[in-house]
């Protein structure tokens, strides 16, 4: 499942991302009970949703200034609360909204943008794709693979769990789609 409503720093985007991870676990701690406010199914077959537990959890990641407001997919979200919560963190400077002028934003990130490492993240519970259940930690080993040097999907797989992020060119939790 994806988070809706919110896109978090990838684990890459050090500090921030594993900040931001962490802030999730604490907002969901492993055996939470949720319920899922369902916005919609995405391509790849994942509910795109707003988590509650003791409160909206996508909003709380806002609030908290772990997360961004994803304005590109807030059709379905509470578009107010949303931005008030954005505004609120930049005023209070929490998290991500402490660094002048901001830090690259995930989306721009992940399509290599300003600040773009080639060192590897999982698309963490604090991205807006997020586990639930077990989390995962990453060992990014900064050192870039490609896809033509593993030459298997499950491999690669494997290895964006691990924290490869430069295997998900496009961003949508599947490595090296060309070796299907």
């Amino acid at each position: 499942m994806r988070l809706a409503c919110i896109d978090a720093p990838e684990t890459a985007q050090s500090p921030y991302g594993m900040a931001s991870r962490n802030q999730l676990m604490a907002l969901l701690p492993l055996g939470s009970t949720v319920s899922l406010r369902v916005q919609a199914v995405d391509r790849y077959a994942r509910s795109v949703a707003e988590v509650i537990g003791k409160g909206i959890v996508n909003l709380a990641m806002v609030q908290s200034g772990q997360a961004f407001v994803y304005r590109q997919y807030l059709g379905r979200c509470d578009r107010g609360a949303y931005l008030a919560a954005e505004g609120q963190a930049q005023a209070q400077r929490l998290g991500v909204c402490a660094v002048p002028g901001g830090i690259t934003r995930p989306w721009d990130f992940r399509h290599g943008g300003a600040g773009y490492h080639s060192a590897g993240a999982v698309r963490a519970a604090a991205s807006s794709s997020a586990p639930v259940s077990s989390p995962q930690t990453a060992q990014p080993t900064g050192i870039k693979t490609t896809c033509k040097q593993i030459g298997s999907f499950a491999r690669a797989q494997e290895l964006l769990r691990k924290g490869h992020s430069s295997l998900d060119r496009n961003g949508d939790g599947v490595a090296c789609e060309s070796l299907r």
